[in-house]
């Protein structure tokens, strides 16, 4: 099971079985009223603890990146945060308001609540805390939904989901004043509360934008490469004694623009202290990627944000398989430009596919397979047979005592997965790239 939903499970059975430790959803003989306000309770704790690990995971800690085998993953993890929180708060909106729409529900129309003259603070503030957060819920879920769909253009999605952390806010103030009194003495309470804790600290370091800010370094664009056939570009950037290296197969977030903000690249170069370059290749796909060539003009200034990911070809294995589909195949350029310079003696064999075909990248990837040692096979164009397993073991074969690097569109790498897996390569020897963030 990935990190991914491994977290979510654990996060979500762990406050399900801890809530009931605390209260219970049945009771004898059943009343709905009862029930209603149990559920209301349990849907609530969901989803504040999804929208409070889901607000950690985004503030980007070092410290978790490797118990999640990358920042990938993380952002995976984020995803499905979210979809659980949006789900969890649409079930706690329904217990709450939108069963009274079909008649007032089962238990007749609200009256209105009336204020004792004697309340506390906490009391006071329990009042407002409904409608902030029914006002919350909604303006949360147009964000989430917006966050989900690709094809809205990514400095839409990027503007509204700085809003989110202000919502966030305002729905922990609803949670933790409407949750039980009684949950905070007992285990549910309690990991609630870390939750929320850790929650609020990571939307303080968004909202202060300190955000990577300890991994982060100036840099400048010293050249650029653009072939046209692949639409892809080649930038080569100077950075300052801030960064501290990286390895082939990371990646780093790169601000060309305060405005436009960080986007995430594949590196593809080798760390030399002496001379400080790094260099990213990317694909032309998105709005923002129409632009490369402009964002990255030779002499442009840039924030360079990293390294992440944990994709770094270090297994043990004496054979390892390297899949690159279309400018997937970029973590293992950077791979073989740091074999060249120190070799490992693995055997190692490259496999990249793409419908797209450039000369001049080609025949600078032949010479970096040469460099390195690495046996390169290429499938070029679309009209031959597609790259399969079947295929890959024909040209490997002791592939069952191999490891294999996956980096390419997700679809591609999943049915690779499910190939190898079925004919027993064990799943810790199948590394996939999840470079799927916007």
């Amino acid at each position: 099971m990935s990190p991914a939903k491994i977290l979510l499970a654990a996060l979500l059975l762990g406050l399900t079985g801890l809530w009931f430790l605390s209260d219970s959803l049945y009771s004898a003989p059943f009343d709905y009223r009862l029930f209603r306000q149990a559920a209301i309770q349990l849907t609530g704790i969901l989803a504040l603890g999804a929208m409070c690990a889901g607000a950690l995971l985004a503030a980007r800690p070092r410290w978790l990146e490797p118990m999640m085998d990358g920042l990938d993953k993380m952002y995976l993890a984020h995803r499905w945060l979210g979809i659980a929180a949006l789900a969890a708060s649409v079930a706690h909106w329904w217990f709450t308001t939108g069963s009274h729409l079909l008649g007032n529900g089962p238990n007749g129309p609200r009256g209105p609540r009336t204020a004792p003259a004697d309340q506390s603070l906490i009391d006071s503030l329990r009042g407002p805390a409904h409608p902030v957060g029914e006002w919350a819920f909604y303006i949360a879920t147009a964000l989430i939904l917006i966050a989900l769909v690709r094809r809205i253009p990514y400095r839409w999605f990027a503007y509204s989901h700085m809003l989110i952390t202000p919502v966030f806010l305002a729905l922990v103030f609803h949670g933790v004043l409407l949750a039980s009194p009684a949950y905070w003495s007992q285990p549910v309470g309690w990991a609630l509360a870390a939750l929320c804790l850790a929650g609020l600290g990571a939307a303080g370091v968004v909202l202060a934008r300190r955000l990577g800010l300890v991994r982060g370094a100036g840099g400048t664009v010293e050249s650029r490469i653009w072939y046209p056939e692949l639409r892809v570009l080649e930038a080569t950037i100077a950075l300052d004694d801030r960064w501290a290296g990286h390895r082939p197969g990371q990646f780093a977030f790169v601000t060309t623009s305060s405005l436009e903000g960080a986007h995430p690249f594949s590196i593809a170069s080798d760390w030399d202290p002496a001379t400080r370059r790094i260099t990213f290749i990317a694909k032309q796909l998105g709005d923002y990627t129409a632009r490369l060539r402009e964002e990255f003009a030779p002499g442009a200034k840039v924030e360079v944000e990293g390294p992440y990911g944990r994709f770094d070809f270090e297994d043990g294995r004496g054979t390892q398989i390297w899949v690159g589909a279309g400018v997937g195949v970029t973590p293992f350029i950077g791979r073989m430009k740091q074999l060249a310079r120190h070799r490992t003696g693995q055997a190692i064999h490259l496999f990249h596919s793409t419908a797209d075909v450039s000369e001049t990248a080609l025949g600078k990837m032949r010479a970096d397979a040469e460099a390195a040692g690495v046996t390169l096979h290429l499938t070029l164009s679309e009209h031959e047979p597609l790259l399969d397993g079947e295929k890959i073991r024909a040209v490997v074969p002791d592939w069952s005592s191999a490891s294999l690097w996956f980096c390419g569109p997700a679809a591609f790498g999943e049915s690779l997965r499910k190939d190898f897996l079925s004919q027993g390569l064990s799943a810790r020897d199948f590394h996939q790239e999840r470079f799927a963030m916007r």
